[in-house]
């Protein structure tokens, strides 16, 4: 079971990610946070939108923070009450924008990846490149 986000899994994982970008010439911005929320890799595509850093992080964060897709979360959403949705929404870092995925190991949560500067589909496939990595790493035994 990878109970972490080891180092180089991380950097694998963003080149993944990075290569998936540039084949779908997309100018993204790719952050991973630990189970936690806190950064753990980061990378800015050349042209990216500068407000991408921060959504890319925001993506990433509420995946962690809910354990769930940001797709999913904001579909939930959809089903509560205004005064809910509001509520966290105006939290600082919540984020239903489409592209933020949790990583999951063995059925735990270990971290999460969000995706910005794309269209909503591109976002969501460049994350799930990210994810593949993740998954052939464990499958490699780390």
């Amino acid at each position: 079971m990878m109970t972490g986000l080891p180092a180089d899994t991380i950097q694998g994982a963003l080149a993944s990610a990075t290569a998936k970008a540039e084949a779908l010439g997309a100018r993204v911005c790719i952050a991973i946070v630990d189970a936690g929320g806190a950064l753990g890799g980061f990378v800015r595509v050349p042209g990216a939108f500068l407000a991408s850093t921060g959504i890319a992080m925001d993506k990433a964060y509420t995946s962690a923070s809910f354990g769930m897709a940001t797709r999913d979360f904001s579909a939930l959403l959809d089903g509560e009450e205004r005064c809910v949705r509001d509520g966290l929404l105006r939290r600082e870092r919540v984020c239903e924008v489409p592209g933020g995925f949790p990583i999951m190991s063995d059925g735990a949560l270990i971290g999460a990846v969000g995706v910005s500067g794309g269209s909503a589909a591109q976002d969501e496939e460049i994350a799930k490149s990210c994810l593949s990595a993740f998954a052939n790493e464990k499958q490699r035994g780390a």
